[in-house]
């Protein structure tokens, strides 16, 4: 990764008269991806028809809310529209008098109602909030108190308009509920979270670090180097790339033009850490990751997706650098030591109503082991199938979503640990690993502008390890060590089967400033192990702000 470092700096440095206008990226989490839905599927608008590549870019999401006749949106979307443009004012054209706060404090902070500290001049921008979260929650059937407490500061800037630069960070003090507790048992990690240290009882301590530097190098191509998430797709989950687990260091390059979306992302990860030691250089893997989106009509928008892991003794394979090369030709140039998928995905919307989305992920495939129909376990596949509707049945403002999910044993694995496709202990895609079936329904409804309810059901079925034989769950395990090589199907392995319901509500107080109040509901069945058959429910309350939710919902 060194290689990549050294350059994006030469870069930098040759090419200053060649940048171009560069914008941040949204936050993950932001309050306003149902309105992109909306607006998306509403207006089957062709600027946004690229956010499935998430963060989805502000300069772009700006654009397209000016260009939206908002005499034909309702009151709760109209009120949307003029908050998004509000909290991302360095890209609006119109007039920002709406923005400015009647009080602000000492005539220096809060000027505008959704930015604490600002500067706003011809060749400078710069945004600094701070970020809170403190939840409370009573879970049944323990003792232990359930609680978050989250803080920081996040920013983003511009320079010139050439350079962008953000940063989020936060100190973290989490109880989890005692599934999570569960699963950092498991994987030695803490969902969507890195190093961490021991707090209390049962409770951990970690940093939320993460801030990129953006630049454009043509009018066309953008560039982002930094430390932070990133998501490929239309759902809830991801089959590809998903925001569940840690922070990584990437370099990504964007492609827009025409019909076309291009995507590299080159990262640094870090394979499966032994254990919780600290004081210690940890070992790095790599992974290159391509995305070509083609916006084939008005209504449907195609794409294709390559992926590959790989461990080079800490040092990055030039050859993986080549931005428009298959990289499964290339891994097979290489000796085919590595771990190479391909996908596609697609999202169509429909009368001015609907979106059917979906992926398809192959890690590996023979058509003659599949018309034998004798479970060859190397036939590992990943699909998801999905749909949105909004205003359901003429009702304003509500929306409902709904997609399943499937991964055969073994799907994402590898014979080695270091090519698994994980992330310091937690995959790079589906919560779940692999060898699992999933549903996943969410209804949301936004009946006045500052009120927001969520219903959510996840139900799953999954074949998990047992006795210490390996039935292709978890990523982390070696598929060497499966037990046979026919008589796979998914669920194969111990029955795990569960029911994550919840019900959110949310009130936005001031400018991005929240309460919350939530209910969960898990059932949880392993015939065999009482330890992880249990039934309970967990209520939360919560004050956030500048922040996304911390969801538990795996």
């Amino acid at each position: 990764m060194q290689v990549i470092k050294r350059l994006l700096y030469t870069t930098c440095l040759l090419m200053p008269s060649m940048l171009m206008a560069q914008s941040t990226l949204l936050p993950q989490g932001h309050k306003h991806q149902q309105l992109m839905d909306r607006l998306e599927i509403r207006f089957r608008d062709s600027a946004l028809s690229f956010q499935h590549l998430k963060p989805f870019d502000r300069r772009g999401w700006v654009a397209a809310l000016e260009s939206v006749d908002t005499t034909a949106l309702g009151a709760v979307d109209a009120f949307n529209l003029q908050n998004a443009l509000m909290n991302n004012q360095e890209w609006v054209t119109g007039s920002k008098d709406g923005f400015v706060s009647r009080r602000p404090w000492f005539n220096t902070f809060y000027k505008t109602r959704a930015d604490f500290a600002l500067v706003d001049e011809k060749d400078f921008f710069l945004s600094i909030n701070p970020v809170i979260q403190q939840q409370q929650s009573k879970e049944s059937d323990t003792e232990d108190r359930v609680f978050l407490n989250s803080k920081g500061l996040r920013g983003r800037g511009l320079i010139a308009r050439k350079i962008g630069l953000d940063f989020y960070l936060t100190d973290n003090q989490e109880r989890p509920p005692y599934f999570v507790r569960q699963f950092e048992d498991s994987f030695r990690a803490v969902p969507g979270a890195g190093f961490y240290k021991p707090f209390k009882t049962s409770a951990y301590d970690y940093f939320d670090a993460r801030g990129s530097v953006f630049f454009g190098v043509t009018k066309y191509i953008n560039v982002q180097f930094g430390y932070d998430k990133n998501f490929i797709g239309n759902g809830y989950r991801s089959m590809f790339l998903s925001d569940f687990g840690n922070n990584a260091l990437f370099l990504k390059l964007n492609t827009r033009i025409w019909k076309l979306n291009y995507q590299n992302i080159f990262m640094e990860l870090t394979p499966t850490n032994p254990a919780r030691s600290g004081d210690q250089l940890l070992d790095k893997k790599y992974a290159a990751m391509h995305h070509l989106s083609w916006q084939a009509t008005k209504w449907l928008n195609v794409g294709l997706f390559e992926s590959v892991i790989f461990g080079r003794a800490n040092r990055f394979d030039f050859t993986y650098l080549n931005p428009i090369i298959f990289l499964r030709s290339i891994e097979q140039q290489n000796g085919s030591p590595d771990n190479a998928n391909i996908g596609f995905d697609f999202k169509a919307n429909v009368a001015k109503k609907f979106q059917f989305y979906g992926q398809v992920l192959f890690d590996e495939f023979k058509l003659s082991e599949i018309k034998g129909g004798n479970g060859w376990w190397a036939n590992k596949f990943g699909l998801q199938l999905g749909g949105k509707y909004i205003d359901v049945l003429g009702v304003k403002n509500l929306d409902i979503q709904g997609e399943v999910n499937v991964a055969r044993p073994f799907t994402y694995t590898f014979r080695d640990s270091v090519a698994s496709y994980t992330h310091y202990n937690q995959p790079l895609a589906h919560p779940r690993g692999a060898n699992f079936i999933e549903f996943v329904g969410v209804a949301r409804y936004q009946p006045y502008p500052r009120l927001h309810l969520q219903a959510k059901l996840i139900a799953w079925k999954q074949g998990i390890d047992s006795a210490g034989i390996n039935f292709g769950n978890n990523l982390n395990s070696l598929y060497i060590t499966r037990p046979r090589d026919y008589g796979w199907s998914i669920g194969e392995g111990r029955k795990f089967t569960g029911v994550n319901a919840s019900l959110w509500l949310g009130y936005e107080l001031l400018e991005n400033l929240f309460v919350d109040a939530s209910l969960m509901l898990r059932k949880v069945d392993v015939p065999d192990d009482a330890r992880l058959t249990r039934n309970s429910s967990m209520f939360t309350v919560g004050l956030r702000l500048n922040m996304f939710r911390r969801e538990y919902d795996y």
